[in-house]
């Protein structure tokens, strides 16, 4: 173990010493920034490797020194070896590679293309010599075994006889050395310099990936085109802008009042947010196969939004745009990131109005930090997740749905039915307590494995999406029927939109008709019937809302009331690493390396060719991304 964490340690400062030569011009590499590499980057070696031997540690730990000899401990501790040093040797070779690139270590971007699997391997296949590469690993992984064989290094572990007491004292080092690591050492701690180049020189690959899988992000400043902030907040502002809007802070900021002229009104609002619905699946947006009779009928009577654009592919992303209704930043989304909590979102200012918030889920809330973040910010949760355990500290706040009102689930939660019955007992709770509600659902059904109770629709479980369309929207209609029993349904406002498309996830290109998703606002109090024609982003949805319902309410949103007089029709759309901005007829992509591209479409499902990209487009783009980015990572989204 201790040789294995020797060759670690000197290979990775190889590995630096490297990619210091390879970034000579623009590392600017004195004395006093040398040290500080070095220093830095042997403390984060250091951490890898305590996380790297953990395993084998904890193995010799439990492994009796009686059995040392035996031919399954040297099977296992030689394979072990082979294996570690094969992923090790691979994981610096991926470095060269990825360096030469993007000019960092491992990110988000790294991490996301262990989404990418199929295209990411072919692309490595197609441009070096895989066969030599490898055959160079494995000799490599050959060679380093040979030369412990031959120093005795393996004989003397088979024959060592450490005692217990002592083996349990090095897992217990190993154990706090990456508790602390984990804990309280992030690759933060590598970015202080002025130099991005030394900041990344610091680093270790390894940890550097297992750091952008527990962060999520991807650092906007660092890869992708940027203003002067001051300029980009001001095209943001002047977007924001209208007669009815005040701003309150100055500079770097988007706080502000927004007035209204009519007569407010609270209604109870229920916002059902649909597993992967695209709006090509209804007849109303053309679809011909007859999947959604509930919700086109609903068209009908209610007000639609004919242009509506999701932000994302994922469910999280949805989220992120419905709650915080700002543009999708670099990473994840930021309800699976650290420190979300305290927000300010379209529940704080339901919140500032009196209702009490709700996120409703059919599935485990603690898939993808849902309780985490909807608890942070001031909702109460209902589930079907696992019992409320010690330290949950949203126990309090959280219903489990019982069992005995699930009547069908599967691995990703129960049936959009039962869901609605959870629903329909909340706002029961609700009601009685004499506050208007807003509720947060999310639903499950319209997703794979695509089963649902049988006996429900014409189309039988399990046999693929068109099913779940199906389901999801007989599901739709069971719900409203028995909300009309209800007494609150008459000052209730139902909210039906899609939390990604279907079949989106996954895709690293950004093809704008995998966006496009329903929007049905139903049973507004005193509007009648009507469409909304213009482009328009999924995080403008509520504000648009607020402006329906004649609220006065300070905002730190990036929505809009898209039915304003000054609003200007645009889109924001994004993957983990490509960001867009739709207006018109064009898509500007802005991409790691500072890359951005253009094209023109000649309408919103048919892309024309590649196109010079313009300035001030390019421009507002920027803005919007580099200020999203700014005001999160800043603590500027918190409340006040």
């Amino acid at each position: 173990m201790f040789s294995f964490a020797g060759i670690f340690i000197a290979l990775s400062t190889f590995m630096r010493i490297l990619l210091a030569c390879l970034s000579l011009r623009d590392a600017d590499l004195s004395l006093g920034a040398v040290a500080r590499i070095f220093s830095t980057g042997f403390l984060f070696d250091l951490g890898a490797c305590a996380f790297f031997l953990l395993p084998y540690a904890i193995y010799l730990a439990i492994w009796p020194a009686r059995f040392n000899q035996t031919l399954a401990n040297r099977l296992l501790t030689y394979t072990g070896f082979v294996l570690a040093t094969l992923i090790f040797l691979f994981s610096l070779f991926s470095e060269v590679t990825f360096w030469l690139e993007f000019e960092s270590r491992f990110n988000f971007i790294a991490v996301d293309y262990l989404v990418y699997t199929h295209e990411v391997a072919q692309n490595i296949n197609e441009s070096y010599p895989m066969p030599l590469l490898v055959s160079v690993i494995l000799a490599g992984a050959g060679l380093l075994t040979l030369v412990l064989t031959r120093r005795g290094i393996f004989r003397s572990t088979f024959r060592g006889r450490t005692p217990l007491f002592r083996r349990l004292l090095i897992l217990g080092a190993f154990l706090a050395t990456s508790a602390i690591y984990g804990c309280f050492l992030g690759n933060n701690l590598a970015e202080k310099g002025q130099n991005r180049y030394q900041d990344e020189l610091s680093k270790n690959g390894i940890y550097s990936i297992f750091s952008a899988f527990k962060n999520n992000e991807l650092n906007y400043q660092h890869f992708y085109p940027l203003i002067d902030d001051r300029k980009a907040f001001t095209v943001v502002r002047d977007a924001l802008a209208g007669d009815n809007v005040r701003f309150l802070d100055d500079g770097l900021s988007i706080r502000r009042h927004i007035s209204a002229v009519g007569k407010e009104s609270r209604p109870n609002v229920i916002l059902v947010t649909i597993e992967s619905l695209s709006a090509d699946y209804l007849a109303h947006f053309g679809n011909k196969q007859h999947l959604t009779p509930v919700l086109d009928s609903l068209a009908k009577k209610s007000l639609v939004f004919e242009q509506m654009y999701a932000t994302g592919t994922r469910t999280v992303r949805g989220m992120e745009a419905l709650t915080l209704s700002i543009p999708p930043t670099p990473g994840s989304s930021i309800v699976r990131r650290p420190d979300n909590g305290n927000l300010t979102t379209v529940g704080s200012i339901f919140q500032s109005k009196g209702y009490e918030t709700s996120f409703i889920y059919g599935g485990d809330g603690y898939f993808d930090n849902m309780n985490q973040f909807f608890g942070g910010n001031g909702f109460d949760i209902t589930d079907k997740g696992r019992s409320a355990t010690v330290g949950d500290k949203f126990a309090a706040a959280r219903t489990i749905i019982p069992d005995s009102l699930v009547q069908f689930q599967n691995a990703w939660g129960i049936c959009d039915e039962d869901l609605y019955t959870a629903v329909l007992r909340n706002a029961n709770k609700n009601y009685a307590g004499g506050k208007p509600f807003f509720s947060f659902v999310m639903t499950t059904s319209n997703h794979r494995p695509f089963t649902y109770p049988s006996g429900k629709i014409d189309i039988p479980s399990g046999t693929g999406r068109e099913g779940t369309v199906r389901y999801t929207d007989y599901a739709i209609g069971q719900f409203l029927e028995n909300a009309r029993k209800q007494p609150w349904y008459a000052n209730t406002v139902f909210i039906f939109v899609a939390d990604h498309c279907a079949s989106s996830a996954g895709k690293n290109d950004i093809d704008v008709t995998k966006y496009h998703i329903p929007a049905i606002v139903y049973n507004l109090p005193a509007a009648s019937p009507g469409s909304v024609p213009v482009l328009c982003s999924q995080i403008d949805l509520l504000p648009t809302l607020f402006g329906l319902l004649q609220w006065d309410y300070d905002s730190n949103l990036y929505g809009l009331d898209v039915r304003s007089a000054t609003y200007r029709p645009r889109a924001l759309l994004g993957t983990y690493q490509k960001l867009a901005y739709l207006q018109n007829n064009r898509l500007t992509i802005l991409s790691p390396q500072q890359h951005v591209e253009s094209l023109v479409y000649a309408n919103s499902g048919a892309p024309g060719e590649t196109a010079r990209p313009d300035k001030k487009t390019t421009e507002e783009a920027i803005s919007y991304y580099q200020t999203a980015y700014y005001l999160f990572k800043s603590g500027l989204l918190k409340q006040k």
